[in-house]
């Protein structure tokens, strides 16, 4: 049985905004996310680095993505894997040296690839010489200045200066003791207390990351992802925050969260986190952008790793002045279900058409169970922070049935997208990880409530059956390796046709033939009374080319009359109906 077709609809919340050079490579650009530890190491110590990144870069040209987004490699004592950087003007020894960056960069010059380096400019790691002098410095110093120290309260000073509490857990400030050896004031950390943050109302502090952006934009990367965008300027006065915050943030549903709010209703007239999505950060990325567009083309770019809701007030963050992309955690964080999966994807594309910029799709990145287990996992439920052997274990087979869905779903939006390492092998997550390896700080000053995001983090599989499935030389490796990921490695997976990385490789020729990233979204009027499909014709000049079709419900799926499938997540019925949980592209035979 077929369905006949006959017209689309635009939906008003998905007309792209005009914008100056809407062919922008990075207005639909796919980048993908390395974390440098778990993708491939070249000395064979256990952990990632880069020149084993260096010997793999032909894999991502092959693969077909345009960018590469590196997370930290900085000098860091690696308290939260690199997001506690001591020396943002160099490499960490982990991972190799200056001239090994270098040497990565030119490759992937060479290969036509892209690359974006991670900025972590909320905090730095207390080991920077910065922090390091306020300790050693006297209250009201210059060198304390740069931080956010305060004294406490209580007859000795022995209260914190306001309750606010840690993403990872417990309190977020931590007391210092003076240069004389009497208790002192305290710091804020939001994050570890190894990672004290930085007082962005400094000058000092302004003035060293426009140099660290030109530092590197004069070494050659293409951009930055901001790590924390939306939280370097707090409330003046630090005021305390009693309100419960429950919802889920980057790292997961801890104490204090970076996440604002579910629903866009739930936040209306209420106030604002002070230590989250404070207006005085829109004027430091404006001064960045200008640093980046003065390098002229292609344009240098800026990526907005910021938790903030609603949608209309996360598009502030990519106005034509500031950033330039941001990541959708909106989408995310969506379930498996077509209804929410319209709203968000339909809210999402007017909010940034509202300011002439792309949506930024992503499904799973470094902080988040990966969605080839998460969608195995009950839809009605917040997504857990870290699995555990204890805990109501994903079905494996359904989460990747999924998950090809989902990434088909994703990459035939109109926009940029982010695919973060091994999810184009159907990675799960480790699941079944003893405690005693596990390095995430949320797991420790959470007591073990939350386990946390080093599930996600398993270093790749390159070879079944070889040391370390590949990693690296020997068998060493930082986190261990799951015993099924032998079955997901690249070895097994190239050249096979139904496999997921060539799924991967498919839809990214696809999307590029097509420059279905350039296109514009209309929702299937045929579609719209049928509240598990999702359905759109992704558009050029008004041409449908593309038909997206994803079946979420339990009963086979009728293609339109006419429909000639281009690529479907999943083997169709003998007949050509989708089945449950996939999604099809297909083309239209012209009327």
């Amino acid at each position: 049985m077929t369905q006949t077709l006959t017209s689309t609809s635009a939906a008003p919340a998905a007309t792209a905004a005009a914008a100056a050079d809407p062919t922008a490579w990075w207005r639909h650009a796919v980048i993908y996310q390395i974390y440098p530890r778990s993708w491939a190491d070249g000395d064979g110590d256990g952990i990632g680095d880069l020149p084993g990144v260096t010997a793999r870069l032909g894999y991502l040209k092959d693969l077909g993505v345009d960018a590469v987004w590196f997370s930290p490699f900085y000098t860091s004592p690696q308290a939260d894997a690199g997001y506690d950087v001591a020396d943002y003007r160099d490499i960490d020894p982990l991972f190799g040296t200056l001239a090994d960056a270098d040497a990565m960069l030119a490759t992937a010059r060479e290969l036509g690839l892209k690359v974006i380096v991670d900025l972590v400019p909320n905090h730095s790691s207390d080991e920077h010489v910065w922090f390091r002098a306020a300790l050693a410095a006297t209250p009201g110093s210059a060198e304390r200045a740069r931080y956010i120290f305060r004294d406490g309260s209580g007859d000795g000073g022995e209260v914190p200066p306001n309750n606010w509490r840690s993403v990872f857990g417990g309190r977020a400030w931590t007391r210092i003791t003076e240069p004389d050896g009497t208790p002192g004031q305290w710091y804020l950390h939001l994050f570890d207390p190894k990672q004290p943050d930085f007082d962005w109302d400094n000058p000092q502090v302004r003035e060293e990351f426009e140099s660290v952006l030109r530092f590197w934009l004069d070494r050659g990367v293409d951009g930055f992802r901001v790590d924390v965008a939306h939280g370097l300027v707090k409330e003046s006065g630090l005021p305390d925050w009693d309100e419960k915050q429950e919802i889920l943030g980057g790292i997961g549903e801890v104490e204090a969260s970076e996440h604002l709010s579910l629903d866009a209703d739930e936040r209306d007239g209420k106030p604002r986190p002070p230590m989250w999505d404070q207006d005085g950060v829109h004027e430091v990325y404006e001064t960045w952008r200008t640093i980046l567009d003065s390098y002229g083309k292609p344009d240098r770019i800026l990526c907005a790793e910021a938790w903030v809701e609603p949608a209309e007030r996360a598009a502030r963050y990519v106005r034509p002045t500031e950033m330039n992309q941001a990541f959708n955690f909106d989408f995310l964080e969506c379930p498996w279900k077509a209804a929410r999966l319209v709203r968000v994807i339909d809210h999402s594309l007017a909010a940034a058409a509202s300011v002439g910029a792309p949506s930024t799709w992503v499904l799973s990145n470094h902080d988040v169970v990966r969605h080839a287990s998460r969608l195995g996992l009950t839809q009605d439920k917040r997504r857990p922070n870290g699995i555990g052997r204890d805990d109501v274990q994903p079905d494996r087979d359904l989460g990747l049935m999924r998950a090809r869905a989902a990434t088909t779903l994703m990459l035939a939006l109109p926009g940029a997208a982010y695919v973060y390492q091994g999810e184009e092998l159907g990675l799960p997550d480790s699941t079944d990880m003893p405690d005693e390896f596990r390095q995430d700080p949320t797991f420790a000053r959470s007591q073990g409530t939350e386990l946390g995001r080093d599930g996600c983090r398993v270093p790749m599989p390159w070879t079944r059956g070889a040391p370390s499935l590949g990693f690296g030389p020997s068998d060493s490796t930082w986190l261990p390796q799951p015993a099924a990921y032998g079955d997901y490695a690249v070895d097994q997976q190239v050249g096979r046709e139904d496999s997921t990385l060539e799924l991967y490789r498919t839809l990214l020729r696809v999307r590029r033939e097509e420059r279905l990233g350039e296109g514009s979204l209309r929702w299937l009027e045929e579609y719209a009374g049928q509240p598990d499909v999702v359905a759109f014709a992704n558009e050029r000049a008004g041409d449908a080319h593309i038909v997206v079709i994803a079946n979420l419900g339990a009963a086979p799926l009728p293609l339109p009359a006419g429909a000639s499938v281009v690529i479907s997540s999943g083997a169709l019925h003998d007949d050509g109906a989708v089945p449950t949980d996939t999604t099809v592209w297909v083309r239209l035979r012209s009327s």
